[in-house]
């Protein structure tokens, strides 16, 4: 199904509606000005229309290669201070930080006391205000993933949080206590996989934005360059940005999945690499954050970019995935799968209106794959999202629906090429972006997909793994690896590889955001559905249930204090973290499982006649079914809901 048909001449050139002439003045004016907000923050991933010549060029390894980070640090710490010191090839620097007074300046190597004690890092994430002060938290361990274009990017596999206060006696018990689960969030957050860096290229950015760049832009740092969309420690390196000359020692980090493969085709090696870009607006786990906010930020939302790397030139396609783009939410409440709810009280075009201003901006045209059922729950969704596309009238937005589960019921995998038929003319129109070894731009990519299920992980992800192929068949054709007519799917060794990358994409996203590893990976590894897949999306599944139920509180409270949505307050007495339960919180589930163990007892343990066990087995029975009736009715009343963040104020 299409919708919001996209060829309209009066609205080739921007993202503004044909109907917009009737809208408010005061609208129209917002609008403008989100628009150059949003183009002041970040380059966009189309050049501007002066510069839209497919030779464009541009000094491409210059924009790609900021004023790096320091790479190599020593942290030596005293009692009055921490000292980081620069240790790279003729690098001076010094950062003194007072454990104290907290304040950060530079210095040199002479004024770091002998006595200090002296440990490796490698970067500096940033600092937290907790209730017993401030913490410091650097990076204690890293892995090398590869190298991009020369400059090696890592994975951080170890931190560590560092207090300023040298005690805590100064702390009341339970201001001990609620600083403890305090850091504890702070750790969960840090514990989960995906958090990225480069001491020497921006990652933040994809190829075609960072061709697109002045030289001012080139000539800044990497803190102050960096998209504040995929910046993880934005909020803890906010200090540290207030102070220009030390950026040097502030590590921006990007958190989602990276994988780089050095491959052969034909006798052929290049370079494929994977990049998932996950935001931190409206950051959160599966059920807790839906939809967008009032600013126009997606649940969920990734930036996938697939590059390939041949004798210098350089092709690379991006995608994206977010949640339903309207204002709609799924508090967890005991049930499987909770209902949908779209709220009534708010203006959604607004917000609709903003979320795709920025998209355009950012990526040029707007191709919606909307992959939920089109019956049952999900229907008013779908139906909502078709009616809000053709609202906006804007020639840059199209729609596609597809309902992933009913086209391939029973294992019918094979009907997803109706979805990639469908969507090839539009594709080819999309093109891909393309720089040569001379740093010419060739091609440029003219807009994205942007594709959603429910949770934007497991139909989205196998969709975008075909698009991907699909775009890396004609650019590995286009730079001469692949023969004419060759295809990838021929190319055993190179399939498994792509395969499994993507498959591990889905699992990283899937972890990042629901909790487990993403359903329907052995597709996306194998090419066909399988019963031990089947069984394995059923054990995953029982596990997000458990988590999404009753741990998903804690983890978007983490996510909330990490990001910077909830600041603590070191004099505040009244912690939301200390929120009494109801008492039937606690009575209830007593009571039901007394009177299950009861009524396992009365069978096994038979009275004298029939009678008198069988009437006690329907009493205690009774007692136990009826006691969950009235905990599955109250379910909200019995999950982990978030306490530092009132959601439902959010939405």
């Amino acid at each position: 199904m299409l919708a919001g048909g996209g060829r309209s001449s009066s609205n080739r050139g921007g993202a503004r509606a044909p109907g917009s002439r009737r809208r408010p003045r005061e609208l129209r004016r917002r609008a403008q000005a989100r628009a150059a907000s949003a183009q002041r923050l970040f380059p966009p991933l189309l050049p501007s229309p002066a510069t839209r010549s497919p030779f464009y060029l541009t000094s491409f390894m210059a924009a790609a290669a900021a004023a790096g980070a320091y790479e190599n640090l020593k942290l030596h710490i005293t009692p009055e201070r921490f000292y980081v010191e620069a240790c790279d090839d003729g690098a001076n620097d010094v950062l003194s930080i007072d454990r104290v007074s907290t304040e950060v300046t530079l210095t040199v190597k002479k004024d770091i006391p002998p006595s200090a004690v002296t440990r490796q890092i490698y970067g500096i994430l940033g600092t937290i205000r907790l209730v017993a002060g401030t913490y410091l938290i650097v990076i204690t361990k890293k892995r090398k993933v590869g190298e991009f274009f020369n400059h090696v990017v890592w994975k951080a596999t170890d931190f560590d949080i560092l207090s300023y206060k040298k005690t805590m006696l100064h702390l009341t018990d339970i201001q001990l206590q609620d600083n403890k689960v305090f850091l504890s969030m702070i750790s969960h957050v840090l514990s989960v996989d995906g958090f990225y860096f480069s001491t020497t290229y921006d990652l933040t950015h994809t190829l075609q934005r960072l061709a697109n760049t002045s030289p001012e832009f080139q000539e800044m740092s990497l803190l102050e360059r960096a998209d504040p969309r995929f910046v993880w420690n934005g909020h803890l390196l906010r200090e540290f940005a207030a102070q220009p000359e030390i950026h040097r020692f502030a590590t921006p980090v990007m958190h989602g999945f990276i994988i780089m493969h050095s491959c052969s085709i034909n006798g052929k090696y290049f370079d494929w690499i994977l990049i998932s870009r996950r935001s931190c607006f409206r950051a959160g786990v599966r059920y807790y954050v839906r939809g967008i906010d009032s600013e126009g930020h997606a649940a969920n939302f990734v930036e996938t970019e697939q590059i390939v790397h041949y004798n210098g030139s350089k092709a690379s396609f991006v995608q994206t995935r977010g949640s339903i783009p309207f204002f709609w939410s799924q508090r967890p409440n005991l049930k499987y799968k909770p209902k949908p709810q779209i709220s009534k009280t708010v203006n959604h075009m607004d917000g609709f209106q903003r979320h795709f201003d920025s998209q355009i901006i950012s990526y040029g045209k707007q191709i919606i794959v909307n992959l939920v059922n089109q019956k049952g729950s999900e229907k008013p969704l779908e139906q909502t999202f078709s009616k809000m596309v053709n609202s906006l009238g804007n020639g840059m937005v199209r729609y596609v629906a597809f309902d992933f589960h009913k086209e391939c019921s029973h294992m019918r995998w094979d009907r997803l090429q109706i979805l990639m038929d469908q969507l090839a003319e539009q594709q080819d129109e999309l093109s891909y972006f393309l720089v040569d070894s001379d740093g010419k731009v060739v091609m440029q990519q003219e807009g994205t997909f942007r594709s959603n299920c429910m949770d934007c992980l497991d139909r989205t992800n196998v969709i975008q793994s075909l698009l991907a192929r699909r775009s890396l068949q004609a650019q590995l054709q286009r730079l001469g690896v692949l023969h004419v007519g060759q295809r990838i799917e021929e190319q055993a060794e190179f399939e498994k590889l792509y395969k499994n990358a993507w498959a591990d994409n889905a699992n990283a996203c899937a972890k990042q955001y629901a909790g487990t590893g993403a359903l329907k990976t052995d597709y996306t590894r194998t090419g066909k559905r399988t019963q031990w897949g089947l069984l394995m999306d059923g054990w995953n599944s029982l596990i997000r249930y458990y988590k999404n139920n009753f741990s998903d509180g804690f983890r978007q409270d983490a996510i909330d204090l990490f990001l910077g949505n909830y600041s603590v307050d070191e004099v505040d007495s009244l912690s939301p973290l200390h929120v009494q339960k109801d008492w039937k919180f606690l009575a209830l589930p007593i009571i039901m499982v007394v009177a299950f163990s009861m009524c396992i007892i009365c069978l096994l343990m038979a009275g004298d006649t029939w009678t008198e066990t069988l009437a006690y087995v329907v009493f205690w029975g009774s007692a136990s079914f009826g006691t969950l009736a009235i905990i599955l009715y109250n379910g909200k009343d019995f999950v982990d809901a978030p306490r530092l963040v009132q959601k439902e104020k959010m939405d």
